[in-house]
């Protein structure tokens, strides 16, 4: 039945869309859990940017170890200054206060990887 149905092609890669990765930590009394960090970066970052930036920044939050506080977030290579003042202007998480420190942005996931790693 879907016999002339096929994949869609992969997009080259000159074509795809470049991410940088973002290595971060939280500094706060409680450990976020990730459903309050995500909640609480976006609402800054709509606040900040507006609908319009939000929206190009591709903001995407890759991982999260709640014990150590840490964890890395994807954004489109334009939209990294722009991610990295949301970061920097937010000062609550879920009600508590709380800051974050950028550790190391990064073009490939592995290193920012080993950045929330040491």
């Amino acid at each position: 039945m879907f016999g002339w149905f096929s994949m869609p092609k992969l997009l080259p890669k000159t074509l795809r869309e470049r991410n940088r990765y973002i290595a971060f930590e939280v500094v706060s009394n409680q450990r976020p859990s990730r459903r309050d960090l995500v909640s609480s970066l976006w609402y800054y970052h709509l606040r900040l940017w507006g609908e319009y930036g939000a929206s190009r920044s591709s903001l995407w939050l890759m991982d999260w170890d709640k014990e150590k506080a840490r964890g890395i977030i994807k954004v489109n290579h334009k939209s990294v200054d722009d991610v990295r003042a949301t970061l920097a202007l937010t000062s609550k998480i879920d009600r508590d206060d709380a800051l974050i420190h950028v550790l190391k942005v990064s073009g490939t996931l592995k290193k920012a990887r080993q950045a929330i790693s040491k």
